[in-house]
């Protein structure tokens, strides 16, 4: 799983059937300082994020799948969850 932040949404002329009434989402993954880590990634959204969000990322195809309620679909990342507050123990970064 990662820690992102919503920076768009996609459009897709076509989509994958299983995909219908879902929105694609460009999520920048999260180091713990709230730093960016890595180039975006494409998630299918769940639970209705917008750009700014931060948010909990799926990133096994079998468990991003079934979180969305969409087995035997073709989907490798899936937008979760929110995170309101992060809390790190001392020494954590």
């Amino acid at each position: 799983m990662l820690i992102a932040r919503v920076v768009g949404e996609l459009v897709a002329t076509q989509k994958h059937p299983s995909h219908e009434g879902r929105k694609l989402l460009l999520v920048q993954p999260l180091n713990l300082n709230g730093s960016d880590r890595g180039d975006p990634v494409v998630a299918l959204d769940s639970v209705d994020a917008g750009v700014g969000d931060r948010v909990l990322v799926a990133t096994e195809g079998f468990s991003a799948m079934t979180a969305v309620g969409r087995p035997q679909s073709p989907i490798d990342m899936a937008v979760i969850g929110f995170i309101d507050h992060l809390d790190l123990l001392p020494g954590v970064e």
